[in-house]
């Protein structure tokens, strides 16, 4: 299965709905991780060494840290960006497409843009 990462301002309206229809979705929020308040980089390097694919509604810093990582080549395990103005419900039934159609695998150095 799919492990998930929100970045720390992620709407937890999406993710509460997720796990709402998919209760075993594998969610961590980065406020509940030690990388709370921590720069990009570092977060992205734990998203990594953890298997977690990163999404964020952050596209003034992630994708630079991402492309950094990736031209240093360095792993990413995977970044889904969500634009913050999506309605949300078609947000939740995208991450479930998400979550029930792939695996870590195919999220190995790959960004993906909501809406799929």
């Amino acid at each position: 299965m799919i492990r998930l990462l929100a970045d720390e301002n992620f709407n937890n309206h999406i993710i509460n709905g997720v796990w709402r229809i998919n209760p075993d979705a594998e969610i961590v929020r980065v406020q509940d991780t030690d990388m709370y308040s921590k720069p990009d980089p570092d977060m992205l390097a734990w998203a990594a060494e953890h298997g977690y694919v990163l999404f964020s509604h952050d596209y003034k810093t992630i994708p630079k840290f991402v492309n950094r990582r990736l031209e240093a080549g360095l792993l990413i395990t995977g970044v889904v960006m969500v634009r913050d103005d999506l309605p949300i419900k078609e947000v939740i039934d995208d991450l479930l497409l998400i979550i029930g159609a792939s695996n870590a695998e195919e999220w190995v150095n790959r960004v993906e843009h909501l809406p799929l």
